[in-house]
């Protein structure tokens, strides 16, 4: 593997002194929410909460209307960021908190060993442990996949819960010591609208709660309101960095020649969202800024994913496109003159899920995963869920530890199985069948499973057809037979675990080597 890399790397550098030098390539700032929904942007629709400056990237460049994380939660969605694969395709990494090794290429590094100055702030790729290929010290020991750290400047948050880490100062910092002429690439990460938040911050700011969108899948009340209200209080916060990062680029006359893209790795730390498989869990903001380069205030329809952001950038910077990367560069609709669709082909998404967070159980078998695979279409979102007998949020005795804590999440575990609004409990935490099906443009809350519907069954078969078939192209374990290894990959967790189960000795590692080997990893 290392050889390779090392051949991939001579024969891209070579190409890039053959075509062009560093101060004709653009620069690349890419800046990620933690936890923040699609619809939480004012370019698709938010009545509740203003992000101005996300909403200007979309107007001065391209709004994506179908893009899609590949996988729900922040590790594996950013290790297909990093990687330009499919989570399924990454081994440990589709699983939350793994130990990552440095086996995958990080488009980071390709873009430092292209001649790049490299960094990031606040929030890499993680949570998880990286580590080296052979288990031990990596020779990044002191990186992030996403680069070199740039985390010295820190600020005062305006309430609770909000980090002080100064990210936009960060990305100054960062181009204040960049060598003359030479182009950057860099990550900019706030861990904003992550949980957890100061409870109540909308009455210190002054927010009407009339003005919150509640989803179909909640109740309506104050509780739920005031919650989604200090949500976004922390978007707002995301928000406020894209904008001084744009500051920070004008005054250096590098705005123009700076490919900037805005997005968010997964929808709301909320119950039935972040970590699952419906609309609002993996379909992703994403707005795209490059000078002339792109016609502004269009929109694009085409489907773009994850795995596909990676294979972008390197396309943009003319470094060959890695031969791991499965992904495919969308450089074509970024450049198009027109709105809507660009490539016909581009007319769906696969999606998926293993095991996120601890706290699930399958007889004696200790945090296991929620499988799950998904194909997204305009039209339609079909789930298929390989163990519909186990818990999608972990099982109720643990917590349901894959939803993080929250006053939604509190509310909605305090509803009696007799009161009428226990539905609203189900729809987060309840059992879910092999088969779901919704038609999006009527039921975008994906509350309506259509997936026994008789006149519908040609639409399920046909859509878990071409899901199998891609899937077996791509040799996603759980398809071919071998899914069952996503369960024995070692979370990184491991004193939680033993907390959590009462099992002092358990050894998720030893579990793992005992059945498939090292070597097997």
């Amino acid at each position: 593997m290392k050889s390779q890399r090392r051949l991939f790397l001579s024969v891209a550098l070579t190409l890039l002194c053959l075509t062009a030098s560093a101060d004709e390539r653009p620069n690349f700032l890419f800046i990620i929410a933690d936890d923040a929904s699609r619809d939480s942007m004012g370019a698709y629709g938010s009545t509740y909460v203003e992000t101005p400056n996300f909403d200007r990237i979309a107007k001065e460049g391209v709004l994506f209307t179908q893009a899609y994380n590949c996988n729900p939660k922040c590790a594996p969605a950013r290790a297909c960021l990093l990687t330009g694969r499919y989570s399924w395709q990454l081994k440990e990494a589709c699983n939350h908190n793994p130990f990552l090794s440095d086996e995958w290429a990080f488009y980071p590094f390709l873009f430092e060993d292209a001649g790049y100055f490299v960094g990031f702030t606040g929030k890499g790729w993680g949570p998880g442990i990286y580590r080296g290929i052979d288990g031990g010290p990596t020779k990044f020991k002191q990186l992030n996949p996403a680069g070199h750290p740039f985390n010295e400047k820190t600020s005062r948050p305006p309430y609770k819960g909000i980090s002080n880490v100064d990210y936009a100062g960060n990305f100054k910092d960062f181009l204040t010591r960049r060598p003359e002429k030479k182009p950057f690439c860099f990550w900019l990460g706030t861990k904003e609208p992550h949980r957890g938040y100061g409870k109540n911050n909308w009455k210190l700011d002054g927010r009407d709660l009339a003005k919150v969108q509640v989803p179909a899948y909640y109740p309506d009340n104050q509780t739920i309101r005031g919650d989604l209200a200090d949500y976004a209080i922390e978007v707002e916060w995301y928000d406020r960095h894209i904008g001084l990062a744009l500051q920070h680029l004008e005054h250096s006359n590098l705005l123009d020649n700076t490919v900037i893209i805005a997005t968010s790795d997964h929808g709301m730390p909320f119950p039935r969202v972040k970590g699952q498989i419906y609309d609002d869990g993996f379909h992703v903001p994403l707005a795209v800024r490059w000078g002339a380069k792109i016609k502004p205030q269009r929109t694009v329809t085409d489907f773009v994913s994850f795995p596909d952001v990676a294979p972008t950038l390197l396309d943009i910077a003319g470094i060959p496109i890695h031969p791991q990367m499965t992904g495919t560069s969308f450089k074509a609709q970024l450049i198009a003159a027109e709105s809507g669709r660009i490539d016909a082909n581009r007319d769906h998404a696969l999606l998926g899920k293993e095991r996120h967070d601890i706290g699930r159980t399958d007889g004696d078998r200790l945090s296991v995963s929620y499988p799950s695979r998904a194909i997204r279409t305009d039209d339609y979102l079909y789930v298929h869920n390989f163990k519909p007998n186990r818990w999608p949020g972990c099982d109720p005795q643990y917590g349901l530890l894959n939803c993080d804590s929250s006053p939604t999440k509190t509310y909605l575990e305090s509803i009696l199985k007799s009161d009428p609004e226990y539905r609203f409990y189900e729809m987060s935490f309840g059992k879910r069948p092999q088969e779901e099906l919704f038609h999006i443009a009527s039921d975008p809350d994906c509350i309506n499973n259509l997936a026994n519907h008789p006149e519908l069954q040609q639409t399920k078969t046909r859509l878990w057809t071409l899901l199998k078939r891609e899937l077996t192209s791509q040799k996603d374990p759980r398809i071919l037979g071998d899914g069952d290894i996503f369960d024995f990959y070692p979370n990184c967790r491991i004193e939680r675990q033993q907390d959590l189960y009462r099992k002092p000795d358990y050894n998720p590692v030893e579990i793992f080597n005992s059945k498939y080997g090292a070597d097997k990893k």
